[in-house]
């Protein structure tokens, strides 16, 4: 699943995969690997990131906030 919000929110912050990976404490690759897809974040990882950007976890997925039906 690609992380569409994920690479959206970082570019928007100004980050780099790199600043994004030593503060979460992971590599840059995985970073890289979430945002095209190739690897899925844990539940724990979501979170961190959700926190980490203030996002919400559908907005890191989706690239859009959760809309009521």
């Amino acid at each position: 699943m690609e992380m569409r919000g994920l690479k959206q929110i970082r570019k928007e912050n100004n980050l780099n995969q790199l600043k994004v990976a030593l503060d979460l404490a992971i590599s840059r690759e995985a970073i890289s690997h979430y945002e095209n897809g190739k690897r899925n974040p844990s539940l724990e990882m979501l979170v961190a990131f959700s926190k980490y950007f203030n996002v919400s976890i559908d907005y890191l997925i989706t690239g859009k906030d959760f809309e009521k039906k």
